[in-house]
């Protein structure tokens, strides 16, 4: 008789744990009723009836899913390691449960394909340079197919992207030389404008004969600064013309 009762304590206890469940402010219990979807439950304590009803737990926080390195082909045939980090939670605990099997694993599947899918559309200078503008391609459209799973993907960053070594020498030689161009284009920029500034100078100094003359004399002075050389300097013919031109005589 003892173990009887005993018996029946112990069937008791189990079953008011197997009863009552405290949820935390970050879950919810997603409870079905003899198989069927019921509805979702907490956060705080709740009462899952033992046998005809089952619990599901799902936790709403947000989670960071590393994506594994991807082989991915550029659009201009390049070949790239490329792996991301992708942060989502669930917004739809019911969805997530009933139109997914595994949403974890299933989120994790489709950014890689996605991954691979956008960054092959994309040439490998955009890749390097233009990072944020992928990461919200990659974003837009997991975002839009996780919808039906009741998945909110907040953002998605594209961490490393791996060359093999003879592409790193050949971008390093494809710098370089766009180096030296630019610097072609700014030494070439830079004789044009002195160009038009020295035109403008001779179009000026050319309406005074004086001005000529006094931008000769300046020139001297700043070379006659170092006074060990010696300065061979021409002199225009206009400025001792004057002095061989005769005046003529005034008759009284």
């Amino acid at each position: 008789m003892y173990y009887f009762w005993a018996s029946i304590v112990l069937l008791a206890v189990v079953i008011l744990a197997n009863t009552f469940h405290m949820m935390r402010e970050y879950e919810r219990a997603v409870v079905f009723l003899l198989g069927k979807f019921y509805r979702v439950k907490g956060p705080g304590l709740i009462i899952v009836i033992p046998i005809i009803q089952q619990m599901v737990r799902v936790d709403l926080r947000t989670r960071v899913l590393d994506v594994p390195t991807q082989d991915v082909i550029s659009r201009d045939n390049v070949s790239v390691k490329v792996n991301a980090v992708i942060y989502f939670r669930v917004v739809d605990a019911k969805q997530a449960i009933i139109n997914v099997e595994n949403f974890l694993e299933a989120t994790s599947q489709l950014s890689q394909t996605t991954l691979r899918s956008i960054l092959g559309q994309h040439e490998l200078d955009e890749m390097l340079t233009a990072r944020d503008h992928l990461n919200e391609a990659i974003q837009t459209i997991l975002d839009e197919q996780t919808d039906t799973w009741g998945i909110k993907v907040s953002n998605v960053e594209i961490k490393h992207v791996d060359l093999d070594e003879s592409m790193i020498r050949a971008i390093a030689k494809q710098a370089e030389a766009e180096r030296e161009r630019r610097a072609k284009v700014i030494h070439a920029t830079g004789e044009l404008e002195a160009s038009e500034k020295l035109l403008q100078a001779a179009k000026v100094l050319s309406q005074q004969q004086q001005a000529l003359q006094l931008r000769y004399m300046q020139t001297l002075t700043e070379v006659a600064v170092d006074k060990n050389s010696t300065i061979i300097f021409p002199l225009p013919v206009d400025l001792i013309k004057p002095l061989f031109e005769k005046k003529p005589i005034e008759k009284e």
